[in-house]
């Protein structure tokens, strides 16, 4: 071995029980490996390559604006760039008069989302206090206030590092909140209103909450009526109600936000990351309603959260408004019609040896495995050339298993291709 090359072992990230793959190319929801095979992406990439990879429309509105300026920080160089992609996005979600914060990240998009409804709540109610209330099954960043104040088991710090944050509510889904005889209904949102009566609502700004459950869990659904109970007990408390769509933003469910699926939810604020930088640059965007935006401009309010040096990147901006272009030209009637098919497909798996459920919607699948046989699944689904996202468990033992979620513009041959793959690897395991 050459001495000099550098060594895996030093690079601090990520690792998984499988060996890495030698992508040499892409294309679409395709890596092509070093030894000639291809490979699909059938959890985009984690969870963000939502238009697949190689994107001509997304590297012709880098190109154009690389040839014009490559940095030009928005309170310096006139935000146009920028202002189309906040025209552009909202429109493109259904809040159309939404004010918009950009950032770099999923995380740090969070941070800001709860700094903005921390300014809001004490412009507009007199609160002292910002109490953050979250679910015991969620994940919303990876810095230490989003992974101390959320319900992931396996990335939560220590509870000596937590600084008394963590969960407020259970989630209203299995493992945690079993009740004997049925499932989760709406009135599992009273556990919300206990929650925020047990602070006080006066110590309390805002309620954070997945409208679909993401890869902590793995893309639970809420029951029906669940999320408009949260939103009248948050208004009935004068709290706010943020959707965390990092992952679930931009018709990964097949909607253009998950909170879309249901009636009577919209938030106040709303986070969106994975599906609008698709994998081709870090963003994060926090909409803010038109009603609460305003306040934020008053005179003697907060400063705005600092949004960190490369938020607003014209190139990130331009890398966006690509991503768009993707999206806002594919068939929605043959994007939802695959959806369908992908799901009919994975629900047919359930009760086969290793699976023992499958739930989601859209493009978003967790196929939950019997303990133990996740990497073994993995392992079988990569030899018939399909790779997948595991997904976090919950629950004591904690569940397991992997995500399915192609890229939204995946083609019907490149699903059948997965469900089969899927179906003869699971095969395999029986």
């Amino acid at each position: 071995m050459d001495q000099h090359l550098p060594q895996r072992d030093r690079l601090l990230t990520s690792s998984r029980p499988l060996p890495d793959f030698e992508a040499v190319g892409s294309n679409g929801p395709w890596l092509h490996l070093a030894d000639g095979r291809r490979i699909l992406d059938g959890s985009s990439g984690l969870l963000c390559t939502n238009v697949g990879q190689s994107s001509p429309a997304v590297f012709a509105r880098i190109e154009k604006q690389f040839s014009r300026y490559s940095f030009g920080g928005a309170a310096v160089v006139q935000p146009h760039i920028q202002m189309e992609l906040m025209d552009r996005l909202c429109r493109a979600v259904g809040r159309p008069e939404d004010s918009v914060a950009l950032t770099t990240c999923g995380t740090l998009g969070v941070e800001v989302a709860v700094g903005l409804a921390r300014n809001i709540v004490r412009v507009r109610d007199g609160k002292r206090r910002g109490d953050i209330l979250t679910s015991s099954l969620s994940y919303h960043g990876n810095s230490m206030f989003t992974l101390g104040v959320a319900g992931n088991q396996i990335r939560n710090p220590r509870p000596e590092d937590r600084y008394g944050l963590g969960p407020a509510f259970p989630a209203p889904y299995p493992p945690t909140h079993g009740h004997d005889g049925h499932g989760c209904d709406a009135a599992c949102a009273e556990e919300v209103a206990r929650a925020i009566d047990s602070r006080g609502a006066e110590n309390v700004a805002a309620v954070l909450i997945e409208p679909v459950n993401g890869t902590t869990g793995g893309a639970f659904v809420p029951p029906d009526g669940y999320l408009r109970r949260v939103a009248e007990i948050c208004r009935e408390r004068s709290v706010l109600v943020i959707h965390d769509e990092v992952l679930t933003g931009l018709w990964r469910t097949g909607a253009p936000l998950a909170s879309c699926h249901w009636e009577g939810c919209e938030p106040d604020l709303v986070i969106l990351s994975k599906g609008l930088g698709a994998g081709y640059t870090g963003v994060g965007a926090v909409l803010v309603s038109p009603e609460l935006a305003p306040l934020l401009r008053r005179k003697g309010v907060d400063p705005l959260p600092a949004m960190g040096t490369m938020a607003t990147h014209p190139l990130q901006a331009a890398a966006c408004l690509g991503v768009l272009d993707e999206l806002e030209a594919m068939d929605f009637g043959a994007f939802s019609a695959r959806g369908e098919r992908l799901g009919t497909s994975l629900r047919s798996l359930t009760g086969r040896a290793p699976v023992r459920e499958v739930r989601g919607i859209g493009h978003l699948y967790g196929v939950e495995v019997a303990p133990g046989l996740l990497w073994l699944l993995m392992e079988e689904c990569e030899r018939r050339g399909v790779f997948f996202y595991p997904f976090t468990g919950a629950g004591d033992p904690r569940s397991e298993g992997l995500v399915v979620a192609p890229p939204l513009n995946s083609s019907e041959d490149d699903i059948d291709f997965l469900t089969a793959a899927l179906t003869d690897a699971v095969g395999a395991l029986s």
